[in-house]
């Protein structure tokens, strides 16, 4: 077996699993009955489907150039999902989209509370 064939191999593997990954994240979207259930879904799996993509176009593509501006592209990806999925809850927190009865732990609501009784005090 050479390495190409190998690294062919690879790569349809990662981008099946990239594939799939991003379709349990569509479909966690669509179907998850609340909102933090339904960002979950967005962007947990299909970070790594993302990354599992880009993995196996990487080892299909093989030059140097196009693997660093997939590395790029990977970063970026894990720097801003995590931001826009923690902004995305807060903001329906504070809308009130969130569903209380299915929180085990509230910390939001207590720091809430304690900033709203410090500008309470200060105005």
């Amino acid at each position: 077996m050479s390495w190409d064939l190998a690294a062919d191999v690879a790569a349809a593997v990662c981008m099946i699993g990239g594939a799939l990954l991003a379709l349990a994240a569509g479909v966690g979207v669509l179907r998850f009955p609340d909102l933090l259930s339904r960002m979950h879904a967005g962007t947990k799996p299909q970070v790594l489907g993302l990354i599992l993509v880009l993995i196996g176009l990487s080892l299909r593509l093989r030059s140097g150039g196009a693997v660093w501006a997939l590395v790029l592209v990977a970063l970026f990806q894990m720097l801003t999902a995590p931001v826009a999925a923690h902004l995305v809850g807060r903001a329906g927190y504070r809308t009130g989209k969130v569903r209380q009865d299915l929180l085990v732990v509230d910390e939001l609501t207590e720091a809430q509370e304690r900033a709203d009784a410090r500008d309470r005090e200060d105005g």
